[in-house]
């Protein structure tokens, strides 16, 4: 069901727990996004094996990792721009941008015509702690604020320090963080930095 060199995660990661947003209608548009077929994270191989890495580091620290999201196919990515361009459909405003007027998504960089995910090396995740509660990061995913920045002056010490947790583990697998997402990772070698992949997501 995938092209080759991808990977369904579960597959290489039994751990790991997935919330894949843009497949159901918990997400800034409020409705299942095109070529989310079924709530799976696919990377590509290089991506996963990097990930496991992170996932087994993690393991020993009491912590598993929680997937929003990985690969994210071309046509999701234009579905957002064609949902941004209608100012009013605003359903999700009130959890997901609270303090913006919809017609600054875009330009305030929040939608982009193009994304690194859809080259398929790039995570949306957390941590879950013993328990199964995911740590508290001081904003939940995909929320369009300040607040998301990794460097947000707000947070407590134990919101940062979670924050620093996630950041040093991904790092030290081989992920680079993202100044403005404090949920996303990029490989920093990925195998496809040019291309943007189109394939949809099926069970």
């Amino acid at each position: 069901m995938l092209p080759e060199g991808f990977v369904f995660v579960k597959d290489v990661i039994p751990s790991v727990q997935e919330d894949i947003r843009y497949a159901g209608c918990h997400n800034f548009i409020g409705r299942p996004v095109d070529g989310y077929g079924a709530p799976h994270a696919v990377l590509t191989c290089e991506a996963a094996s990097a990930l496991r890495g992170a996932a087994d580091a993690f393991a020993r620290e009491g912590y598993t990792l929680l997937l929003y999201d990985g690969y994210r196919p071309q046509r999701a990515v234009d579905h957002f721009v064609r949902w941004s361009e209608d100012l009013t459909d605003t359903a999700a405003k009130a959890e997901f941008y609270p303090a913006l007027e919809k017609g600054e998504l875009f330009e305030r960089g929040y939608i982009a015509r193009r994304s690194g995910h859809t080259r398929g090396s790039t995570i949306d995740l957390t941590l879950l702690d013993r328990e199964g509660k995911p740590l508290d990061m001081g904003g939940e995913f995909d929320w369009f604020s300040p607040v998301s920045g990794h460097d947000y002056a707000g947070l407590t010490d134990a919101q940062r320090e979670n924050r620093l947790l996630l950041r040093r583990g991904m790092m030290a697998a081989g992920f680079l963080p993202y100044s403005e997402e404090w949920w996303h990772y990029r490989l920093a070698d990925e195998p496809y930095p040019d291309t943007y992949f189109d394939f949809p997501i099926e069970a």
